[in-house]
């Protein structure tokens, strides 16, 4: 998986270096042609202080105990609740995470678990806040299973910003608890469904660390 061990994800350099660079080339012309373009190099060069903060890739201590689903996102619990899985159409408990442009966005593996489903839904961009988003906005989803036949859908959503998901894991991927799998540019959410039955270990509200934030523990 990439990103594993970099201080700022990749997918971030672009938007770092072409900001750093615009600054530079305004910076030039402030120094030699007019003071006015100082402003705007000033404005660059904060956007590409900006970019450094929301790619910035964090290690995290992932507590131990296999069954134990942990956070797959920094954020905030949005929803709790039993729903049907629209693409296994299943029954499951769903945990959603909304993921604000001040929030890490580099998206960790919810549990040790084999992929053996993936899905891409191209959509809406409605705010994650509103529930539509769940069903209507563009989606990548993977449906996992642990080694002993339990199963669970994680669902990275993008929002009234974020306009690309990005995802390492495919079909037939072996994942480990709290590795880096992908993340989401700008402002997005995550939704968490799991087997019935399991011990769900956050409230509404509550703030989530991923890779850290246990959200429950499978039955």
């Amino acid at each position: 998986m990439r990103n594993t061990n970099t201080p700022i994800a990749v997918e971030g350099y672009p938007f770092i270096a072409g900001f750093a660079a615009v600054a530079a080339v305004f910076a030039v012309m402030g120094q030699f042609l007019h003071c006015g373009f100082f402003f705007p190099a000033a404005l660059f060069a904060l956007l590409a202080l900006f970019s450094v903060f929301f790619f910035r890739n964090p290690e995290r201590a992932t507590p131990a105990g296999e069954n134990k689903v942990i956070a797959p996102a920094d954020g905030e619990v949005i929803f709790l609740g039993k729903v049907i899985e629209p693409h296994t159409s299943t029954e499951m408990e769903k945990i959603s995470i909304f993921m604000s442009v001040f929030n890490v966005h580099v998206n960790r593996a919810p549990l040790t678990a084999k992929v053996v489903d993936g899905f891409y839904n191209k959509g809406k961009f409605y705010d994650v806040r509103d529930e539509r988003a769940s069903f209507e906005n563009e989606q990548q989803g993977l449906v996992l299973e642990t080694a002993s036949g339990l199963k669970m859908v994680v669902v990275q959503v993008a929002g009234l910003i974020a306009r690309r998901i990005v995802c390492y894991a495919k079909p037939g991927d072996q994942l480990t608890r709290g590795r880096r799998y992908g993340l989401i540019r700008f402002g997005s959410r995550l939704d968490v469904y799991l087997p019935l039955g399991t011990k769900i270990d956050v409230v509404m509200g509550q703030k989530t660390v991923a890779g850290a934030t246990v959200l429950g523990i499978l039955p």
